[in-house]
């Protein structure tokens, strides 16, 4: 069985606010949706009766933050269920366990021949100063599985993390895997965030984080680089103090042509890749693949148009294309 053709589309998420945008979209349309509780959900494996046309993945690897880690793996067996009993999926398994393994992203990159951050993975804390022989400090520790920012921390030298070791503060993720990872000093203060759908560019953006901060989630982002607040229409409720900036950017074509590259690898249905240019040397560096997109606040204000409508008209040509389909091209 393939689903229920006929059947509304199923939103598998957790965070309370990121999706209102899409719920809202959907609902203006009259298109028929579900929204499935990532947080306590249940299934039967020896069912393929499902009665969905399609199914939208939209779990954070930052749910453990809310008290939602357990969706985080859940939603690996979830997903492959669903797709084992042909319902389509977008953002489906193959892409989630790429979200979810930070060590799993570096791996793609090595083998598409793209530049990242010089790192070591580890399982225990015990090793990271053996780990960091050779890199460049300052480093970070960032746990293997995050988002927002949380389980990245810096060390200024060698030093200093042998002695968080010491002190307990050298913290894994909740799979106890962690990168040790070069710091990169970003040009110009900002990472850049390039959202693609369906495997193409759709915009990009530069965030100029928080002083200290590791947290550039798009959504959380309070004002454009002229200070302007943006309108919070889609993003956590404490959004609005964290300071962080975000300005529209067009990439130059060869990062855009590496971005879909990617996209297509990990089959990324919808997701942002963020990079960074090294300020020391002017080389560009990806380090991380997300495959979640709430998309930048108040879009239409930052990058001229609501790629909620552009994502919705994906969503239906996915339900339309069926089980079959693994790319589908939205016009621009």
């Amino acid at each position: 069985m393939a689903g229920n053709p006929g059947g509304p589309i199923a939103i598998f998420y957790e965070h309370p606010d990121w999706f209102r945008p899409l719920f809202a979209e959907l609902d203006r349309r009259g298109i028929p949706y579900v929204t499935l509780d990532a947080a306590a959900h249940w299934f039967d494996p020896d069912s393929a009766d499902i009665p969905y046309s399609l199914v939208f993945n939209r779990t954070s690897p930052s749910a453990f933050l809310r008290g939602n880690g357990q969706s985080i793996f859940y939603t690996h067996d979830l997903v492959r269920y669903f797709e084992r009993n042909g319902v389509p999926v977008v953002n489906g398994g193959a892409v989630y366990q790429t979200e979810t393994s930070k060590a799993l992203q570096l791996g793609v990159l090595r083998e598409l021949g793209l530049p990242f951050p010089k790192s070591r993975v580890i399982n225990s804390a015990a090793v990271a100063t053996r780990a960091a022989r050779g890199l460049r400090y300052p480093i970070v520790v960032k746990a293997n599985i995050g988002g927002s920012g949380a389980g990245i921390t810096r060390y200024a030298s060698s030093e200093d993390l042998a002695r968080g070791v010491a002190e307990g503060s050298v913290r894994l993720g909740i799979d106890d895997i962690a990168l040790v990872q070069e710091f990169v000093p970003y040009r110009g203060s900002h990472i850049t965030r390039v959202e693609t759908l369906g495997g193409e560019y759709l915009y990009g953006i530069n965030v100029y984080p928080a002083d200290d901060s590791f947290n550039l989630c798009p959504a959380d982002v309070c004002q454009t680089t002229a200070g302007e607040e943006l309108t919070r229409a889609a993003c956590a409720l404490d959004a609005p103090k964290n300071g962080m900036r975000v300005e529209a950017y067009t990439p130059p074509r060869e990062i855009v042509e590496q971005v879909e590259l990617i996209a297509r690898t990990v089959r990324l249905d919808v997701g942002g890749i963020e990079y960074f240019v090294d300020d020391r040397d002017g080389q560009h560096y990806f380090y991380d693949i997300n495959a979640l997109s709430n998309f930048v606040a108040d879009a239409p204000r930052v990058i001229g148009f609501d790629p909620f409508e552009k994502l919705v008209d994906y969503l239906v040509a996915r339900r339309e294309a069926g089980s079959e389909a693994v790319t589908v091209r939205v016009g621009a």
